[in-house]
């Protein structure tokens, strides 16, 4: 059995095994984590019994994890049942850390409770590695069994329950009037505030301590449960129809993130369902929860997340699109692992890769103008071009990654994306991972299974592209080392005109260097997800329901007056520098007509590229033909098969070409990019962004919202 509040455990080995430094300013806070023991005197998981029958049951804890010793060998689909009575202390987490824990609020001297990895909860016994007793350090996440749940929580009576489940006795445990007003959400079109604002702001300041009630909650064939509780809680409900079933959509959340949780959140948990049905399965349980609690992480049916604004109801545009990205990943994670149950403990990204991957898919099908932070190919160079020390493969176990949130998060999705919209195209993608889905619903899915039945699915070899991306460290960095350009003259082909980058040896990837430096700038651009969803007359959120459209929706940050002068030197370092241009065919001599009937019209060009990075991918070409007309020619990653580190190829166009340019929608990850042009480009300026720290806030003092409504 899984002991995870044992991750607090004064003498548990992971709160000693990992190196730490001090920063400046020192503060008590890096004080207070030096003494572990004294931190955490009191935390843990205290075992009172383990019994069969009223008689004691041998068992050993080997920090977060509990043998049970049983009388009798358990046969394959025998029965065993057995009681487990426990305690532990409650930690706060925003002092003590972890996933589960309470808040408190020092303003009105309330508490937000998110109550999760709370019972011994049963290990996984797969036919592939047996009992999957992995130590839970804190990083690594879960490995868990279906079961059914029936739960009473006695809180104090004034607070509001948030479960895993569907609670049985509302008509208890609610006001008169609340009740009516879940009965009106059951068929509303938008969201309802069963507990509304002004209720929440009554009970901070009249807490009723003396009194109780219970809340009785079901759960079925679901592998864990979670609630939170407080009476700082309002809480609105909206249903969702997914293949014909209802589920209730639903937010609880703080007053202190009542202006942006009220507009989107329940919507978002809407779109999120729908949109995750679509590229997976449908949606099998009958109510989905976000809960405003100042963190992120997700159970069955329930997720907490982070989303508050200052105390007048202003926030950044990154805090609310912070907020939507998180409430659809939490969400999310109700497909990824709590539908399709990936082992998190050993694979972090068969959870929070797929996951962050299909997060991805709604946020650019929420708004097409979403500027998502994962996904787009060229969102990951910057990690891929780190040293090699700093990275290690996406089939790493989760403890021993450097970079956690480029690698289990980013990388797999970037990988993802690259496989749907470059590699195998959006059609046979989306069947293979929605089959993907529905093979390995409420089952236990190994990497191999996914490799296997991706390509199972799809009918195509992907084995390349599973090294490269999963297996193996190494960047794609493709160069465009010479160019060259042919006619026929006197029944011969001549080079009219060859480039050459001299600058650009190719050694072997044994001695490729680890690329650092500034990323380009890209605020502009518009990645290829973006521009195909358009294309596709792709119906998004915000123009079905336009109340989704917020002040950040229209602001033009072009007509912002606030920092010109930065933005005019900017500009005026951007306007140094014009990209040299060549006339390919300027000595050109005509045949005769005898001669030159065949290939008179044809313009030939042998092209030389070089794989500097290591990781093979398809070569991009675009052809920016004299006439003004461009043309994007794909060739798939095998034609580095022969020769993993140079290949040269010819074309013919019956144009001529003007200028060429790899990877031209940056959809293959490629880490430098100045070389991926004929003939060369300008540099372009780089642009670093500066913040200052500021709690749960960024900059509200400055934010556009702020200064738009002084005006």
């Amino acid at each position: 059995m899984q002991l995870d509040e044992n991750e607090h455990n004064p003498n548990g080995e992971n709160n000693f095994f990992d190196g730490s430094e001090k920063y400046e300013p020192i503060t008590p806070g890096q004080l207070d984590n030096l003494d572990v023991k004294k931190k955490l005197a009191g935390y843990g998981v205290q075992i009172e019994s383990v019994s069969l029958n009223d008689q004691p049951l041998h068992y050993v804890i080997n920090m977060t994890m509990m043998r049970v010793d049983l009388p009798t060998v358990l046969q394959p689909k025998g029965k065993f049942t057995f009681r487990v009575k426990w305690r532990y202390k409650i930690p706060e987490k925003m002092k003590i850390g972890g996933r589960g824990g309470f808040e408190h609020f020092k303003d009105n001297n309330n508490c937000l409770f998110t109550i999760s990895q709370w019972y011994p909860r049963m290990c996984v016994y797969s036919d592939y590695q047996g009992w999957n007793h992995k130590q839970f350090t804190g990083r690594g996440e879960f490995s868990l069994v279906f079961g059914d749940f029936e739960v009473n929580m006695t809180v104090p009576a004034d607070h509001v329950i948030a479960a895993t489940g569907e609670c049985l006795n509302y008509k208890e445990v609610l006001t008169a009037d609340q009740y009516k007003r879940w009965q009106v959400a059951q068929s509303a079109k938008s969201p309802v505030e069963i507990v509304t604002l002004e209720e929440a702001k009554y009970r901070e300041t009249h807490k009723d301590s003396a009194n109780f009630k219970v809340w009785h909650y079901k759960a079925t064939n679901v592998r864990d449960f979670a609630w939170g509780s407080s009476r700082k809680f309002v809480w609105d409900a909206m249903p969702t129809f997914i293949a014909g079933k209802k589920i209730m959509s639903m937010s609880y959340y703080p007053k202190e993130s009542y202006y942006l949780y009220s507009k989107y959140s329940t919507k978002v948990v809407d779109h999120t369902i729908k949109t995750y049905s679509k590229y997976t399965v449908p949606y099998q349980y009958p109510v989905a929860i976000s809960v405003e609690a100042s963190s992120g992480m997700e159970y069955p049916m329930i997720c907490f997340n982070y989303g508050r604004t200052d105390a007048d109801g202003n926030y950044s545009e990154g805090t609310k699109y912070g907020m939507i990205g998180v409430i659809i990943h939490e969400v999310g994670h109700n497909f990824f692992p709590m539908i399709i149950n990936s082992d998190e403990r050993n694979w972090s990204w068969m959870d929070e890769g797929l996951n962050t991957f299909v997060q991805f898919l709604t946020e650019q099908e929420f708004d097409n103008n979403y500027p998502s932070r994962r996904g787009p190919a060229h969102k990951i160079v910057d990690y891929m071009r780190l040293p090699k020390n700093r990275l290690e493969p996406i089939m790493t176990n989760s403890e021993n990654i450097i970079e956690f949130g480029p690698n289990a998060y980013a990388k797999p999705a970037t990988a993802l994306n690259i496989l749907r919209e470059t590699v195998m195209g959006r059609e046979l993608f989306d069947y293979a991972f929605k089959e993907y889905c529905r093979r390995w619903a409420y089952k236990h899915p190994s990497p191999a299974d996914f490799f296997r039945t991706m390509e199972d699915a799809s009918g195509i070899d992907l084995d390349w592209f599973w090294r490269a991306w999963f297996f193996d460290i190494e960047p794609v960095e493709i160069s465009l080392d010479s160019v060259t350009a042919y006619k026929v003259v006197a029944a011969q082909v001549v080079p009219v005109r060859t480039t050459e980058k001299m600058n650009k040896p190719t050694p072997q990837p044994s001695a490729v260097k680890a690329r650092t430096g500034a990323p380009v700038e890209r605020s502009e651009f518009q990645h290829l997800s973006k521009l195909r969803n358009k294309a596709s007359g792709m119906s998004f959120a915000v123009d079905r329901d336009t109340t989704l459209r917020d002040f950040y929706y229209y602001y033009d940050e072009k007509k912002d007056t606030f920092g010109t002068w930065q933005k005019e030197q900017l500009a005026k370092k951007r306007a140094s520098g014009e990209p040299m241009q060549v006339n390919l065919n300027e000595n050109l001599q005509p045949l005769t007509p005898e001669e030159a009937a065949k290939y008179e019209n044809n313009f030939y060009y042998e092209l030389t590229f070089s794989n500097l990075g290591g990781a093979v991918s398809p070569v991009i070409i675009q052809w920016n033909y004299a006439d003004s007309t461009s043309e994007v020619q794909y060739i798939s990653a095998y034609i580095w098969r022969k020769n993993e580190f140079k290949v040269t190829k010819n074309f013919v166009k019956s144009k001529e070409v003007k200028s060429i340019v790899l990877d031209p929608f940056l959809e293959t990850a490629d880490i430098d990019t100045s070389n991926n042009y004929w003939p060369q480009q300008a540099p372009t300026l780089s642009r670093f962004e500066i913040f200052k720290y500021k709690q749960a806030s960024e900059e509200p003092e400055n934010s556009p919202m702020r200064r738009a409504r002084k005006k």
